[in-house]
């Protein structure tokens, strides 16, 4: 018998793990989801799952929500807020060691250690707090979501032209539903690998636009144009500036896939590209 726990259950990330891992509890498993906004995760998970808080800013009351607790899915908050991403990361940490938590799956970063992207260097940092913590782990480090271009594959659906600036970059997109069924998966295993570089199969900016229905015009544009492009559609320089990061990254191979291991976890194919891309649309 296991007790599992989930954090962030009102993201998109935590729901849909919540929602598998549900699917593979054995008789005497239990499933406790941790939120911020508790009555918005109750709305969300499945009537039988309790709902404790999870705020990442407070160490004292997530180490009283993980009391009990065997295995943490640990989903990483978003940069930016008020408490830095590392400080919320070290309490989600030291709470789950002074909780007595046995075992800690961590939604990582592509190559986290290695890897130049500023996004890394959160993820670096967590997965060596974790290891310092000496608590069984494996460090989930997920390549791009699919969702991610939502905007890109959207606007080449309506006909309005597919830019990037990746060039013949590749990258691993799959679902995030797919994501996170791996890291479900990956909770109830008995000898899980301490670290999986989860990813798609490798592909070009060209291969998403031949995945996309309809005619539409494909630019490919150097990184100064893809920016210029975003902050004449009214981005914020900054937030410009970390999309067309994106941008370089993948064309100069920080997010091309190295393994198989999202498929052979899953243990069935990904969604084929064409049918993922309507899903993305939907």
């Amino acid at each position: 018998m296991t007790t599992y726990a989930v954090t962030g259950a009102t993201g998109h990330f935590g729901q849909a793990a919540i929602k598998a891992l549900h699917q593979f509890l054995q008789p005497g498993d239990a499933l406790i989801a941790l939120a911020r906004n508790l009555e918005k995760a109750k709305k969300l998970v499945p009537n039988d799952v309790p709902v404790r808080l999870g705020d990442y800013d407070d160490v004292t009351s997530l180490t009283q929500s993980l009391a009990g607790i065997d295995k943490l899915l640990f989903v990483s908050s978003q940069p930016g807020q008020a408490v830095s991403r590392a400080d919320q990361h070290q309490n989600v940490v030291n709470a789950a060691k002074a909780a007595g938590v046995k075992f800690i799956a961590y939604t990582s970063f592509p190559k986290a250690p290695t890897n130049p992207a500023s996004l890394a260097a959160d993820h670096k940092a967590t997965e060596a707090m974790i290891e310092a913590s000496g608590i069984a782990h494996s460090f989930l480090r997920n390549n791009w979501y699919l969702e991610n271009e939502s905007s890109t594959l959207k606007a080449g659906a309506n006909g309005k032209g597919f830019v990037y600036a990746a060039g013949d970059g590749k990258a691993g997109w799959a679902l995030e539903r797919e994501y996170a069924e791996a890291a479900a998966r990956v909770m109830t295993l008995s000898a899980p690998k301490a670290i999986y570089e989860f990813a798609g199969t490798p592909r070009t900016y060209a291969d998403l636009a031949a995945g996309i229905a309809g005619e539409f015009h494909v630019k490919p544009v150097t990184d100064a144009e893809y920016l210029a492009g975003l902050k004449q559609a009214g981005l914020p320089q900054p937030v410009a500036e970390l999309i067309t990061s994106f941008q370089t990254l993948i064309r100069e191979g920080g997010l091309q896939p190295t393994s198989d291991d999202l498929t052979q976890v899953l243990g069935h194919p990904l969604t084929p590209l064409a049918d993922a891309i309507k899903e993305v649309l939907a």
